[in-house]
């Protein structure tokens, strides 16, 4: 396998064991979501996925998304979000700025625009600063459209807002009354 496709293939199997089934491989989390890496790693060898630190350290550092970071210490390693267990992420509330987008698919936007965004299986809604991001991700669950999500007036109004440590914006959910339509690519 080249060298590049086993880094994605290495970052689908952590993006897997610490955001959605570490117990698949046994692997333990503590309550903020940190897997010591020892365990990560004897626990990947024992699944079949010899992984080495080094390789390990090169797909976090290498990962275009930063999914994963190692605590200060180096022994710890966790995602920064997108968990579909429960894990406290021990971010504090965070002022967002005025706007935020969200990317999804142009089949799913009248439910979006009766019920909202909904996190679904995961423990928060992500949202981006940038439509360019936005739009990747809107592009991966068919074609594309980017909501406009009003985050200060949701912040004025109560709502919590949190950022992860690669960037991404959370919220447990957006009501349809903050989001309005950008655009649709192709239209």
């Amino acid at each position: 396998m080249a060298k590049r496709e086993r880094q994605i293939s290495l970052g689908k199997f952590l993006s897997k064991h610490l955001r959605h089934t570490p117990e698949e491989i046994g692997l333990t989390l503590d309550g903020e979501g940190w897997a010591l890496v020892d365990e990560l790693l004897e626990r990947a060898r024992a699944a079949g996925r010899g992984l080495t630190r080094e390789e390990l350290e090169e797909v976090v550092a290498s990962n275009e998304k930063q999914r994963f970071a190692f605590d200060a210490s180096g022994k710890k390693i966790r995602a920064n979000q997108g968990h579909s267990i429960s894990v406290d992420l021990a971010l504090p509330p965070t002022a967002p700025p005025p706007i935020l987008y969200h990317g999804t698919a142009l089949h799913f936007l009248d439910s979006i625009l009766q019920k909202g965004l909904i996190r679904g299986k995961r423990q928060y809604v992500h949202l981006s600063t940038t439509t360019e991001t936005a739009e990747k991700v809107g592009q991966r669950h068919g074609r594309p459209i980017i909501l406009i999500v009003r985050s200060q007036e949701m912040h004025e109004a109560g709502h919590l807002f949190f950022l992860s440590q690669n960037g991404v914006w959370l919220i447990e959910s957006v009501p349809p009354a903050y989001l309005s339509v950008l655009s649709t690519s192709g239209s």
